[in-house]
């Protein structure tokens, strides 16, 4: 256990810290479900019009280094096929 009075105000930052990084984490995988639904239904459209919602969630994400840059442009450039398969 913690002894010292940074090391204590610390492990609050870090607790804090933790459940903001699992929103944000959370958020994302949601995003993803949700294109990968529109895709599977097949519409285009809808797809087309989420894509830059799509896109600006994962760069934020990234910025913030809970993903990693590469990790979201994959995520992107695959999606952007799968849709222009479509």
């Amino acid at each position: 256990m913690a002894n010292t009075k940074s090391a204590i105000k610390r492990i609050r930052r870090i607790k804090r810290q933790t459940s903001i990084n699992k929103v944000r984490k959370s958020r994302f995988k949601i995003a993803l479900k949700k294109m990968n639904g529109l895709i599977e239904k097949k519409d285009k459209k809808k797809a087309l019009t989420y894509l830059p919602k799509l896109n600006s969630e994962l760069m934020k994400i990234a910025k913030t280094g809970i993903i990693k840059k590469r990790n979201a442009s994959r995520n992107i450039s695959r999606i952007t096929r799968k849709i222009n398969i479509l």
